[in-house]
């Protein structure tokens, strides 16, 4: 049985140049951004303080799949411990333009709404896409709902 080629919508090029500037909306720390723009680096925050995700092979692993899988552009992930699990939020660009405006919405100076796909580390099956609701603080973003 062959495997079905998926046609994509959009380049990998230009979801990376709305990442990016969706990632300066974010006030990300510069050196993350230059990260991402100059090397693919993805950037994940735990209460905003930011590591490169290829410090961790589970996440650099699953920013790959969920890549691959869905072709999408990973840009950022926070990471939380909740009562239902361990938390990644991969925040992404879909390969969808018209979907773009809805990544992101700006509610106040450093409250936004964001598209991602929620892995439940402890619980794959909880997993999903879904928007969640990130503060920004020093160059580094959180997820606060």
């Amino acid at each position: 049985m062959e495997k079905e080629i998926k046609q994509s919508n959009t380049t990998k090029e230009e979801r990376k140049e709305k990442a990016l500037e969706i990632m300066q909306q974010l006030e990300i720390y510069k050196p993350y951004i230059k990260g991402f723009e100059n090397n693919d680096e993805v950037c994940y925050f735990e209460r905003y303080a930011g590591f490169w995700a290829w410090q961790d092979k589970d996440v650099q692993n699953k920013v790959k799949e969920i890549e691959e899988k869905y072709n999408c552009t990973v840009y950022a992930i926070t990471h939380e411990l909740t009562d239902f699990g361990e938390l990644y939020d991969f925040l992404i660009v879909t390969d969808y333009k018209e979907e773009w405006e809805d990544l992101i919405c700006q509610y106040s100076k450093n409250e936004f709404s964001a598209f991602s796909y929620v892995w439940n580390k402890s619980d794959d099956y909880l997993s999903e896409f879904g928007t969640i609701l990130v503060q920004s603080f020093g160059g580094g973003i959180r997820r606060t709902a």
